[in-house]
């Protein structure tokens, strides 16, 4: 996890066949699996955001071909360290009178 944002945009070009300047998040995991690096470019510049976690390691989805599409909630929960196969949700129940 060296690389830069010039050398993860060329992977993704490369290995993933997209354009790392479309506008799509491009997240890669480290070996250890406690640092995620994200890629993003809009029409004024480009980003490299990173993240390690202090325990714990971030759950990743095995890919088949190489990438994998993911829907906004389940990035927000890999961005927190959720575990997103198992999520606990928290039901109340509401008292009336």
């Amino acid at each position: 996890m060296r690389r830069g944002f010039n050398t993860q945009a060329a992977q993704a070009e490369k290995v993933l066949e997209l354009d790392p300047y479309s506008g799509h998040l491009f997240v890669f995991r480290g070996r250890r699996g406690d640092l995620l690096k994200t890629i993003w470019s809009d029409t004024q510049g480009a980003c490299l955001f990173s993240k390690r976690l202090e325990k714990g390691r971030f759950v990743w989805t095995t890919a088949k071909d190489g990438k994998v599409n993911v829907t906004p909630a389940r990035l927000s929960m890999l961005l927190e360290g959720i575990d997103w196969r198992m999520p606990q949700k928290i039901w109340r129940s509401l008292q009336v009178g």
